[in-house]
């Protein structure tokens, strides 16, 4: 584990000391446009799961009420659970829009007195060396969990999926799997930053222009 460590590092280094063909940048730097596009598609999607949500918890409340008025049960444990699963939803598909803009909370009284390259550099290193394998950390350690609710048993044979211990309440596989979706995508979004620090680092202005775009342009606020 150790000698992985070193190698990530002694890679690093030379990625950074190396020069990097304009043509390879370029390359890179449509890749990364083709994931922040996918981000903007999902980040668009919670969007809608914010009002869906506040519509059902707004029924989930009036039915509650107004059900012990006449006698009738106007709710139900899926509805209250459909609640939750679209207020995790939320987060889950969120962590890589939050990322591309760069909305997440910064301690940054000395970041923000650095150039653009020693920015650019310490977000690079950042990512590569934390952001990274943590989401790779995060999708190994819940494959299992995930795969053991859809119903995969010891024996390696298929049971019943997991279902909620309530009664009339959703399948708890669905919303774990987003456990799994929510790295997957954050891990990309954080493959594509990296490209862009990389970028700025090595002196490509218009990587930094992006950056700024995004930080600036946050359109589901």
């Amino acid at each position: 584990m150790i000698g992985g460590k070193v190698g990530l590092l002694l890679g690093n280094y030379r990625l950074l000391r190396n020069p990097i063909e304009p043509a390879t940048i370029r390359a890179l730097l449509n890749f990364s446009r083709a994931i922040d596009k996918i981000t903007e598609r999902i980040g668009s999607l919670t969007a809608g799961m914010v009002i869906l949500a506040i519509l059902v918890g707004f029924y989930n409340v009036i039915a509650r009420y107004v059900g012990r008025l006449i006698g009738i049960q106007l709710s139900s444990n899926a509805l209250i659970e459909l609640q939750w699963y679209l207020f995790s939803m939320m987060f889950f598909l969120g962590f890589a829009y939050i990322l591309k803009h760069g909305a997440n909370v910064r301690v940054d009284f000395l970041y923000t007195n650095w150039t653009a390259k020693q920015q650019a550099l310490v977000d690079l290193l950042g990512t590569i060396l934390f952001t990274i394998p943590f989401c790779i950390l995060g999708i190994w350690v819940t494959i299992d969990p995930v795969l053991q609710s859809w119903g995969l048993l010891p024996n390696g044979s298929w049971g019943t999926w997991e279902l909620s211990p309530d009664a009339n309440g959703l399948p708890r596989a669905p919303i774990k799997t987003m456990i799994i979706v929510a790295f997957v995508t954050l891990l990309l979004q954080a493959i594509a930053q990296a490209i862009k620090y990389l970028a700025v680092y090595k002196g490509y202005p218009y990587a930094a222009e992006i950056i700024q775009a995004d930080i600036e342009n946050l359109p589901l606020e």
